[in-house]
């Protein structure tokens, strides 16, 4: 027997249904603007000149109402002004880009394994299932100091790496922007696992000579989201001090970190961590708006650490043997998840259109009062931003994002190549995926980016851009002699 009623799914377009609902939602206030407007003028013109000028004259005005208006209208409007948040820029960034000598193909990595824990077969093999379902690609790099048998973790060789790395990026940024090193009036360094005496910024104080009365700042042991956290410091400090530069400068120096014991769950971070680092100029000065690439809309952080599974999920410890190195929980993508979903809650009403909150709400009710088997609405965030540059922490942190959020395999693509090219750079490579986007000409003017990072402790961060002006595809930067292959085809599994 046919059916009486046509099937919805094929008689309607739900695809328009839905952008119809977002349109009238999100311009509600447009729409019932426009007949008030149309009415007003109506009866405007209805009345006439004279009738108008006669309303105008009937009116009294003395000189003292006017000038009481007047002061309290500049009052207002001062205390606006005053009140205001200043104006966060970002004027430009600048990655560093490992040299070919470092690159650490499959077969090279294997090998040193096969040579440095040529007593244990069972942790070689762990490493290669690991390596084959990474994500990572053939041209990711390690620090010098890891490609000799057995590696020499000195502490020479960790400042050698700090200083290739960092002072590389800081000189591409100097190039890039024309700042001066004496322009600087802020300087903040991130890097979590090496934590030298005198500090990294005080390297980078001593290296470019920069003034004495500089505010600087060295965060360690934050992670993969000490990037994030950064920019919120900078942002924090522009606040308080006006027309002032601040460099931002983020990384993770492989060479003191590299494990070399047998526990599998802290061989891991050894096949996914790979060299990076990136130094981002932020402004607050007037005369940068126009230069300057994008401007910082949010930052929203959160941190589970109170809850005792989330603080030792990525734990820094000693092994059986003595030997130290970071131990990866199997709760971590849970954790994770848990995180994340704290932060989507505080960060959706900021930026997420009046169409997707009242879908949320609609749900959150109907949950709490009707069923609380519903399925929760999950909202749209690509109605809110048009690129994501989702941590690359390893392949599974992405799958697990890209389903959590509904996006597409594009919106994702970014973060998947950069793992694929340069592995996981801790909280740098949020700036490799940026300008993955960049490099393939995707970003224009007004586009909105959400930058989100996990971190030990545990922590997820989002921060929130808004691009300035349409940017032209670069000509130099990380992705330059490679940006032509990409996207690239990774196959589920490698075989080694």
């Amino acid at each position: 027997m046919p059916p009486i009623l046509p099937e919805f799914s094929s008689s309607v377009k739900l695809k328009y249904v839905k952008l119809g609902y977002q349109y009238l939602v999100n311009h509600i206030l447009y729409l019932l603007l426009v007949p008030v407007m149309v009415g007003v003028s109506i009866e405007v013109l209805r009345l006439g000149p004279d009738e108008i000028l006669n309303l105008w004259r009937s009116l009294h005005f003395d000189l003292i109402q006017i000038l009481c208006s007047s002061f309290f209208i500049i009052f207002i409007a001062t205390v606006y002004f005053m009140s205001k948040p200043r104006t966060i820029y970002l004027v430009d960034y600048a990655c560093y880009k490992p040299p070919v000598t470092c690159r650490v193909p499959f077969s090279t990595f294997m090998e040193h394994s096969r040579l440095i824990l040529k007593d244990k077969p069972k942790s070689v093999e762990f490493q290669m299932r690991i390596l084959e379902r990474s994500g990572l690609g053939e041209e990711t790099c390690l620090p010098p100091a890891i490609h000799y048998i057995p590696p020499k973790p000195t502490m020479e060789a960790a400042r050698g790496e700090a200083e290739l790395v960092i002072f590389s990026a800081m000189d591409s940024l100097f190039k890039k922007t024309g700042l001066k090193p004496k322009d600087i009036d802020i300087l903040i360094v991130n890097c979590s696992l090496f934590s030298p005496t005198p500090s990294l910024s005080a390297m980078i104080i001593n290296k470019y000579k920069l003034r004495s009365n500089i505010k600087s700042f060295n965060l360690s042991g934050m992670g993969c989201s000490a990037g994030l956290i950064s920019i919120d410091l900078a942002r924090d400090l522009l606040q308080v001090h006006p027309n002032s530069n601040a460099v931002v400068v983020s990384t993770e120096i492989i060479t003191p970190n590299y494990y070399q014991g047998n526990e599998r769950a802290m061989l891991l971070p050894n096949c996914l961590f790979r060299m990076g680092g990136a130094a981002i100029l932020l402004s607050n000065r007037r005369s940068q708006r126009r230069r300057s690439k994008y401007r910082l809309v949010h930052v929203v952080r959160t941190h589970k650490g109170a809850d005792d599974k989330a603080y030792r999920c990525v734990y820094e410890e000693e092994d059986k043997e003595g030997k130290v190195g970071i131990n990866l929980s199997k709760d971590l993508m849970a954790i994770a998840g848990e995180a994340l979903k704290s932060n989507i809650t505080t960060i959706g009403p900021l930026v997420l259109p009046a169409s997707e909150q009242l879908l949320f709400l609609i749900s959150l009710i109907g949950r709490k009062i009707f069923n609380p088997k519903w399925k929760p609405y999950i909202p749209d965030f690509k109605q809110a931003f048009e690129h994501f540059c989702i941590h690359a922490g390893g392949r599974a942190v992405i799958d697990e994002l890209q389903k959590n959020l509904q996006l597409l395999a594009e919106h994702v693509e970014a973060s998947r190549m950069t793992l694929h090219r340069f592995g996981n750079t801790s909280s740098s490579s949020l700036w490799y995926e940026l300008s993955y986007i960049e490099s393939k000409g995707r970003m224009r003017r007004g586009d909105r980016v959400w930058q989100i990072a996990f971190g030990s402790g545990f922590k997820c961060n989002s921060a929130v851009w808004k691009c300035n002006r349409s940017i032209k595809t670069p000509s130099d930067g990380p992705w330059s002699d490679c940006i032509d292959r990409y996207p690239v085809h990774i196959p589920e599994v490698v075989k080694l």
